[in-house]
Formats: structure tokens, sequence, C-alpha cells
């Protein structure tokens, strides 16, 4: 009997726990559905902290959005755009504070933030920069700013730029790995890291052009805040000038040497706030969260569809990923919906897979028909990127925009001597036909098989050019030309014809209204964002996996990526700009 009434007992207790657990759930999904409205206080600062990564689209913390964590959601790159801007007609926002800390974004995002800001200054309202150490990328951002503060002990890198890639052709060698390659185009430099171990004389002219193009951009734009002219600039980085903190106030690249204090008390000078008073900074996440950006007005609508990413065929739940099968179906909505007027392809991406490429570009084309499509692109719109860019009516690139790199590749490794000499496996079969397993790893390629690959990749590339000259319009000699693998920034893409204008999101939308005859429209962004708790899974689940990997690794964890990445080059024909350069 006594049993029966501890087990009873016990029971009643986690069936009460079990409820209890279960209703408080229910409220912190609530408060996740149904967020409590911040509200802006007058005399605040809007801070922006420079290290901040900006995807293209928002990105939500599952956790965070439901315990209601006002830095669960990371905005888009636009979606700060747009903050930006209302901040200038926000009257309870006085200024902005740009805390600088290193800028883990690229050229052309690190373009449309610098913009927006210099935008604000238009307001009249003040943009106070601050920070201890600033790299190049980092001072660039601040360089937009009315006053750039340094810590006196601090210093700014003023050195010039560098790009540098990994060759892992003495890895391979090593574990007795062969690569076997096939690729179009004299500057389709992205298989170099697997058959060299230096770059090719083609590769380091290419690169040597459009690094000398990205240095440009960057020392025109701070030349034109910093009313110092380009070739003194050239000289402080030929000649190292700029080495302490000292030397970065005498050659006027900062305003004044302070410390976090007395950048503090200025603040609370130029809000108007008494020195024993606590300054109202407002993160950009809490602004954000007090902030209802306007979708725009009328029935008439612009669709945005972002796609960043390598390009994959299929569906895929991963962010940052372009999957040709979720793609369509997003363009198609756009198409099929009645109420969009014309279409802005956001495109940031290095490329991927030439099949997914040629399906995206379809469907694009397919829209194209009915309704416009302008395609603006992001920091990379190379290789693939460029494949679904290119039959747009109208495309816009930042200057320091990577784009270009038509050409194709394909990879076959042959593994057969690492399994045998290294691990002691040998492989043996039998096929009912002579190609039955080509593609093996276990064994090399035959000729046969070598001029059916080749031969394979040399029909994608003829597709590619022929899609470019379709849409840029285009002589097939030009083309050939300017294609070849050759990556270009968005200034000489300009000048090829493989672009048409030099701008940003802004820019894109307005052309694609104007294209549509719109004089006011509401904005639709795709693919639309998901739902906290169907991310939470997978939070627990790779991003975990791979947040362990970062730690563990640091700062090689982009080496270990970039041999994951070689992994599922075996056997697809890519269309993908070279291995990621270290700038």
């Amino acid at each position: 009997m006594r049993f029966f009434k501890v087990f009873l007992a016990a029971f009643l207790a986690f069936v009460a726990f079990t409820a209890i657990c279960f209703f408080i759930l229910l409220g912190i999904i609530g408060k996740a559905i149904t967020p409590e409205k911040v509200t802006i206080s007058p005399n605040s600062v809007l801070v922006l902290e420079t290290g901040q990564s900006y995807n293209e689209q928002k990105v939500v913390n599952p956790l965070g959005a439901l315990m209601n964590d006002e830095s669960a959601e990371t905005p888009g790159l636009y979606q700060v755009v747009r903050l930006i801007e209302n901040a200038a007609g926000d009257d309870n926002i006085k200024g902005i504070y740009l805390k600088v800390n290193g800028n883990a974004n690229g050229f052309a995002s690190t373009e449309e933030l610098r913009n927006a800001i210099l935008r604000f200054r238009k307001s009249r309202k003040f943009v106070y920069a601050y920070g201890e150490v600033m790299d190049q990328n980092a001072y660039y951002l601040a360089s937009a700013a009315d006053k750039v503060y340094l810590n006196p002990k601090g210093g700014v890198d003023f050195t010039g730029f560098a790009s540098q890639i990994m060759f892992l052709k003495g890895t391979l060698d090593k574990l007795e790995i062969k690569p076997e390659i096939f690729y179009c185009g004299k500057f389709k430099s992205a298989t170099e890291p697997l058959r060299e171990t230096q770059m090719t004389e083609a590769n380091r002219v290419q690169t040597t052009q459009f690094l000398g193009e990205l240095y440009g951009t960057f020392l025109k734009g701070i030349g034109a805040t910093r009313n110092i002219d380009t070739a003194t600039l050239h000289g402080y980085a030929n000649e190292n000038l700029i080495q302490e903190a000292g030397d970065a106030l005498k050659y006027k690249l900062v305003d004044g040497l302070k410390y976090d204090d007395e950048v503090t008390a200025e603040l609370k000078t130029k809000t108007g706030i008494k020195q024993d008073e606590k300054v109202n900074l407002v993160t950009l996440g809490k602004y954000n969260s007090g902030t209802d950006l306007s979708s725009g007005s009328g029935e008439a609508r612009l669709a945005l569809i972002y796609a960043e990413g390598d390009i994959i065929g299929g569906e895929s739940e991963r962010d940052k990923t372009i999957a040709s099968d979720d793609y369509i179906r997003e363009i198609r909505k756009a198409r099929e919906d009645k109420n969009i007027k014309a279409i802005v392809f956001r495109v940031n991406s290095g490329g991927g897979s030439a099949l997914a490429s040629e399906v995206i570009w379809r469907e694009l084309s397919l829209a194209k028909k009915v309704k416009p499509v302008v395609v603006s692109m992001g920091d990379y719109a190379a290789s693939g990127g460029y494949y679904i860019s290119c039959m747009a009516d109208s495309i816009f690139a930042e200057p320091n925009t990577l784009t270009g790199s038509i050409g194709v590749f394909g990879v076959m490794f042959n593994m057969q001597d690492f399994f045998k000499n290294k691990v002691g496996v040998t492989f043996d079969g039998v096929k009912t036909a002579p190609y039955a397993d080509l593609g093996s790893v276990g064994r090399p390629l035959t000729d046969a098989e070598k001029r059916f690959i080749q031969n394979s990749v040399d029909s994608t590339y003829a597709s590619f050019k022929s899609r470019v000259v379709a849409g840029r319009k285009l002589a097939p000699a030009i083309v050939d030309s300017i294609a070849q693998g050759h990556v270009w920034s968005g200034l000489q893409a300009k000048e090829l014809g493989l672009v048409d204008r030099i701008g940003g999101i802004n820019e894109a939308l307005a052309c694609a209204a104007k294209l549509a005859k719109l004089s006011e429209y509401r904005l639709r962004e795709f693919p639309e964002a998901k739902n906290p708790l169907s991310k939470l899974a997978k939070t627990f689940g790779g991003n975990v996996r791979m947040q362990m990997v970062k730690k563990e690794l640091g700062a090689n964890y982009e080496i270990y990526q970039q041999v994951k990445d070689v992994e599922q080059l075996h056997g697809d024909i890519q269309a993908r700009m070279p291995f990621k350069y270290n700038f």
C-alpha cells in the first residue's frame, strides 16, 4: 500500500512539473510571437559596432528570440541601411557613435554601410567614431564620420592591400591524392591551389588588376572624407608613415587622441546632457526592436530576393546557401504574384554548381518575360554568381564588388595510392559497361574518360558564354575576350559592359520601380524569414557542432573549411570563382 502512495505522489509531482514547464514554455513562445515594444528615449545616440558582420538577410538566434532578447536578431545589411536612414529623421536620435573594433564585412557591404552613414550626415546630425586599434577595412568605415578619435596608445593600420591564397598541392602530394583537373579559361584559377604551389602568371596579373581597383576605391573614399589627396595617401602606405597613434593624428587620418571616457564626455556635450548623467546609447539591436520600418505604400509591390552563399543543386536547410530548388520556388512566387510588378535579385555569391546556376538562370529568365528583373551585386557576384545575374534588365554593382570569373572547371580525385599506401585499403569489383564506375576515387581516369569530362566542361563553358552574350547584348568575340575566368572589380566590369551602373540596393530598387512605372510601392522580401521555433533543432545540431569546431581551431578554421570545400568539388562541374582570397 505504501508503494502505491509513493508512486502516486511521484506521478502527481511529475504531472505538476510537466504542466508548469508547459505553461512557462507557452509564456516564452507568447513573448517571442508578441515581443514587448522597445521605446527609444529622447537624446539617444545610435551605436554601430563596426566589428559586427551582416548577412544579406537578418539572422535570428532561436533561443534569444524565445527569451525576447533584443540581441536575438542581427539585422540584414539592407535592414541596417534602412535603420540608419530612419535614424536620420528620428527626433529621438541625435547622432551615431561608431565603436570601431575590426570589420568583418566585405568590401561592397562596407561600401553600402559607409554610404548610408554619409547620407545620415546630411541630416546635420553628428557621427563620431572611436577605436583603440583600427585595421584598414574598419578605418575605411570610420572615415565616414565627422570626427574620428583614436586611443592615445592605439594605432591605425595603413600599409596597403595584399592578397594571399593558400595552396594545397603539397599536402595532396604528401597524401598521394592526385586531383585530375579540367577547366576552361586561362584565368580560371579556382583549381590552382590543387595543381600549383604558387600563383600562375595569369592569376597574378588579374589579382594585381582587381586589387589595385579595390585599393583605389579605398583611397578615393578616404581622401574625399578626410580631405587628403590620394597621392598623399599612397605615400603614407608606401613609406609606412602611420606607425603610432601620434602619426595618425599628425597625418590627419584622425581628429584627436582620446580615451573612451573623454569621447563619452564629448557625446554628453553633443546631446546636451550633464556630465554627471549617463549617455543614452542605443544599440542597433535595440533600435531595430523599437523601430517599425515602413515597407512602403500602395498596392503594387517590388520583390527583393536575397541570394547569398554557395550555389548548389536541390534543397538546403543551411543559411547562406543558394539551393536551386528553393530558389525556383521563391522566384516563381514573385513571378506569379500579380501584385509584384518587378524583381530585384540581390546576389552575393562566388558561385558553385554550374547546373544549379543554369536552373536558377532559367527561372529568372521566365520572370523577366513578364516583369522587370534588376540585379544588385554584393561583395561577390562571380562565376556562378554572375551566371545567375547576366540575364537581368539592369545590373548594379559597387565599385569594389568582385564579379565576372566567367569560366568553369571540374575536379576528380584519384585516391588509389592514398588508400593503398596510407591506410592499406584496395578496391576491386565488376561492371556491366566500360564506364560504369566513372568517377570512382579508387582508380585513375582513362584517357577516354578524361576526354568525356573535358568535353562536358567545354560545353558548359560555351553555354555560360552564350548566356552572357544574350543577356548583355555583347558580341561573342568580346565576351570570349573578357571571360576566360577573369575576375573583375565592379568598376572594371562597368567599363567592360558586364554591369550597367555603380550603386547599391537603394539604386537597384529605384531602377526597378522606374522600369515598372511605379511612383510608390511596398517591399516584399524573399526568402521569407523562418520561424525561430523551426530553427531551434538545427541550432542544437549542426550549428552547435560548427561553433565547437570554430572555437577549437580559432584562426585555423578557414584552413579547415577550405579543405572541407575541396571534398565537395569531386565530380560536379563548377562555375565558381577562385578559392577565397585573404585580403
